[in-house]
């Protein structure tokens, strides 16, 4: 079934229930409805669909919202992307996807357009996408799809250093929707969603099963996350579930007064980066037992473990929860045999919201999904009731305020500075942003590695998105490796963490 069928049956069922609010305005599930397959039958007219990609670079607002389900509705896969990406990064993105179309707002226009490839159709929110949108619908019925057909490409980490493409077909998004629905947040046309974290990661899924529901949206009307402004737009509008990353979670407990009251919110779900037992405890208490907390990856989106409302007690915050409904997960060692109970090996995953493979990848594909399996790349434990723990990333991705840092190509960037001779970038625990992005630098014989923060900083900002800059950079003689000559990043970690490294 072609995803955006549950946008269909939402408007049918219920026309004249808010869908989509922001700034002032507001959508019932009928316009939204009509928005999104005047954005199909255009993308169809300019030769853009079927199967064709679209690239959403752009802040959260309702035209991103219309542009995905339009894409899904057209058969086309849409591409969500960092509406913080700089131009490299944007441009290979598109130019990877082979993207026909790229919708963007006012605010990013520039990059959009310096990043497009001349095959590449920019269209503006606010401006021209509104005559896209304006148009009369001959044909509301959406696209036939195969279930296997793609419909989100995710982009993710490579061992490259460039991002990697997991494709999500049709039947991986269906699977994902009515899981969430089924045992997260069990919404309903009376709903009341907020979406206060970028759409384009872990809360477009959410707001997925919103739609499928005829839940009421709040998009916030500042870009900025103000948590004040948050707690009481959850008063002022009675919001009943939102999806957070839990650097977001950890202003509003900051943000919160002593007598806080949230009487309607009832889920808040969080993922995409991990929370220190502590903060998570605060958040408790200042909130009450509303938290979800999902684990996945790209590769099997927000699909793989659970720690349901009432898990989370003092003995299990710091793990991942338990597999999901459906889903298989497995703890094995190096040659694919399942560990036993608390025996550290690599998280595996089957199931039904296990990607397709990586776009234009087949040997990366065959490398990551195994026998049915997908090999995570983390490193964790399960106890024998069940519990996942995880222990490390493999794949040394760091996640910061809720974004994916790929440490690789960070360290690619710096490395390209004169003063710099080696690089290893990590992640060290954070509790407000869940991870800081830390450069342990070895410089050049002679330099002081320009190696000030301040010029390693502007040097990176030339090319990389604010969030994957390193907050902290360190200097040192050597970097740790093994007899194979990889750099121990565990014992950098460690060294940070115990003092040793400052």
């Amino acid at each position: 079934m072609n995803i955006a069928s549950f946008l269909r049956l939402s408007a049918q069922c219920h026309p004249q229930r808010p869908a989509l609010t922001w700034r002032g305005t507001t959508l019932d599930y009928r316009e939204f409805d009509r928005q999104t397959a005047a954005f199909a039958e255009w993308l169809h007219e300019i030769g853009a669909a079927p199967h064709q990609r679209i690239v959403l670079y752009l802040d959260n607002r309702p035209e991103l919202m219309v542009a995905m389900f339009g894409a899904f509705r057209a058969g086309a896969t849409v591409v969500p992307v960092n509406s913080r990406l700089t131009v490299d990064e944007l441009s290979f993105l598109v130019e990877d996807c082979e993207a026909r179309v790229l919708i963007t707002d006012a605010a990013h226009v520039e990059v959009a357009r310096a990043s497009a490839a001349p095959y590449t159709v920019v269209k503006v929110a606010g401006e021209d996408l509104d005559e896209v949108l304006a148009r009369p619908v001959v044909n509301f019925e959406p696209t036939d799809v195969a279930p296997d057909s793609t419909a989100w490409i995710f982009y993710t980490s490579g061992t490259t250093g460039r991002p990697k493409g997991a494709e999500l077909s049709h039947a991986v998004l269906n699977f994902v929707t009515v899981s969430w629905l089924a045992d997260l947040t069990p919404m309903d046309e009376t709903d009341v969603t907020l979406h206060a974290a970028p759409l384009s990661h872990g809360a477009g899924f959410h707001a997925i099963a919103a739609t499928a529901r005829a839940a009421h949206q709040i998009i916030p009307d500042a870009l900025s996350f103000d948590p004040k402004a948050i707690l009481q737009l959850i008063n002022d509008v009675g919001v009943t579930n939102t999806w957070l990353v839990p650097t977001q979670i950890v202003m509003l407990t900051e943000a919160a007064p002593a007598d806080v009251s949230l009487p309607t919110l009832q889920y808040v779900v969080y993922g995409g980066a991990p929370i220190t037992p502590a903060a998570m405890q605060r958040a408790l208490d200042t909130f009450g037992p509303v938290f979800v907390q999902l684990y996945g990856q790209g590769e099997t989106p927000m699909t793989a473990t659970v720690m349901r409302r009432q898990d989370h007690t003092p003995d299990m915050l710091g793990s991942a929860g338990r597999p999901r409904p459906g889903i298989e997960v497995r703890i094995v060692d190096s040659e694919g045999n399942t560990c036993a109970p608390d025996v550290p090996g690599e998280l595996v995953v089957a199931g039904a919201s296990v990607m397709t493979g990586y776009w234009k990848r087949p040997e990366a594909t065959v490398e990551t999904i195994k026998d049915g399996w997908l090999y995570t790349g983390d490193l964790g434990r399960m106890s024998a009731d069940g519990v996942v723990w995880l222990l490390d990333r493999a794949k040394d991705m760091i996640i910061s305020g809720g974004s994916n840092v790929y440490a690789v190509e960070v360290e690619h960037v710096l490395t390209q500075h004169p003063s710099v001779k080696e690089v290893a970038v990590i992640g060290i625990p954070d509790d407000l942003w869940g991870e800081l992005v830390v450069a342990v630098v070895v410089p050049q014989d002679g330099a002081s590695a320009g190696a000030d923060a301040s010029g390693l900083t502007a040097f990176a900002r030339e090319t990389l998105a604010g969030y994957k800059i390193p907050r902290r950079y360190i200097t040192t003689d050597a970097l740790p490796r093994n007899a194979y000559g990889k750099v121990l990043k565990r014992e950098l970690r460690r060294a940070v963490a115990d003092g040793e490294l400052t």
